[in-house]
């Protein structure tokens, strides 16, 4: 029984891992794959003229924040507690689902975000695939 459900387990963690993350922005937003890190991390908040505005996807974050941004939950929100307080500078929009970040990418000037389960669409440039 144990053994069954350890193969269970790796199945799912297998399942979890292959999944692609799509790191997406505003179109006409050409971000460079390099920046999305400051620009989740605060420390890029203009592309040119265009006032960048990153989203989180709650149901993405842990595979962004150990993907893109190489850091736990507990460390992100740790260094953006201290950011905004220090800075004033406000931290990443909470959002729900691949459906919603697509939804505020697309009607945002200058919106960013990222998608595990629903492929970038007409209306938001791509930036990166993970």
């Amino acid at each position: 029984m144990i053994w069954t459900f350890s193969l269970l387990l790796a199945g799912v963690c297998s399942v979890a891992a292959a999944d692609d993350l799509f790191l997406i922005c505003h179109a006409g937003v050409l971000l460079e794959a390099a920046d999305v890190r400051d620009v989740f991390l605060g420390e890029k908040q203009f592309l040119n003229s265009i006032r960048l505005v990153p989203a989180d996807n709650l149901a993405a974050q842990p595979a962004f924040l150990e993907k893109v941004l190489k850091m736990n939950a507990i460390k992100y929100a740790a260094t953006w507690a201290k950011k905004s307080f220090r800075d004033g500078v406000t931290p990443p929009a909470a959002v729900a689902n691949d459906s919603a970040v697509l939804e505020f990418v697309r009607l945002t000037p200058g919106g960013c975000g990222y998608l595990m389960t629903v492929p970038p669409r007409e209306g938001v440039s791509l930036i990166a695939k993970y």
